[in-house]
């Protein structure tokens, strides 16, 4: 059994003092690779460096986060097209529309999020969303922008029915993690409807960890209580859950498993 962590950030300083035992307790547990979503210009070389030293199972992204846009972003995507020109990525992202905190960059956050599915289109990679409070702004960007060239995913999937159909309509993944194993979210209901080919599992580490790890710093080992969780909701094997979703990862972001 084999599992794919879609979206983690290893590089992050929370992994600062154990990041190689984090790492190889994933492997252990059969996460076979981990896709690691860029912040900003302040972690992309830390991302590098992680995946640099473990080729092969950490697989870096390039990508501005919406809430690390503002007015410089113009600058900042310019830099990303460039480093697109010098090394492989796996993905574009992580971006998206972040109104949890404010809409003061609002504007901006909807035009770097069109460019960067320009870059995803660009460059022929998938396209990594964050959608928080915002999935009526990102459908409008999406509605413009989206077409058959376009692929990828919506991380952390919160929202409901008619949201996770609109994205499957749009050809793109829903990323499911630890919140699908909290009692009083109701994910767990959403995810049951959802056809097992549309999913992909992720932990977003170091957030969010899964019940029985809630509450802690998640990491990419925990990704099995999400698999288990899924295999409960769909009545299906563990085993099959791993195939399903780690073949529907491997074919977005064209990782040989």
């Amino acid at each position: 059994m084999i599992l794919i962590d879609t979206h983690t950030h290893l590089f992050l300083p929370e992994f600062k003092e154990d990041r190689s035992r984090v790492v190889s307790d994933a492997v252990e547990k059969g996460i076979v690779k981990m896709l690691l979503p860029n912040v900003d210009d302040t972690t992309t070389d830390s991302m590098l460096s992680l995946a640099d030293e473990y080729p092969g199972y950490c697989l870096p992204m390039i990508g501005l986060h919406p809430t690390s846009v503002d007015e410089s972003f113009r600058q900042k995507l310019d830099s990303i097209r460039e480093m697109l020109g010098t090394r492989k990525f796996w993905g574009i992202g992580e971006t998206g529309i972040d109104l949890y905190w404010n809409d003061t960059y609002l504007g901006q956050q909807k035009d770097a999020f069109r460019l960067q599915i320009n870059l995803a289109k660009d460059f022929h990679l998938p396209l990594v969303i964050h959608a928080r409070n915002s999935f009526h702004e990102i459908f409008e960007v999406m509605d413009q922008e989206n077409d058959d060239s376009l692929q990828g995913v919506f991380h952390a999937f919160t929202g409901n029915a008619m949201q996770a159909g609109r994205i499957i309509d749009y050809g793109f993944k829903i990323g499911i993690g630890g919140i699908v194993t909290y009692k009083n979210a109701g994910l767990d209901k959403i995810a049951k409807d959802i056809a097992l080919e549309h999913i992909v599992l992720e932990t977003d580490a170091p957030y969010l960890a899964p019940v029985p790890k809630r509450g802690k710093r998640n990491e990419p080992a925990n990704l099995i209580y999400t698999a288990e969780k899924m295999a409960e909701i769909h009545g299906q094997s563990l085993g099959v859950i791993a195939d399903i979703t780690s073949r529907n990862a491997a074919a977005l972001f064209n990782i040989q498993i």
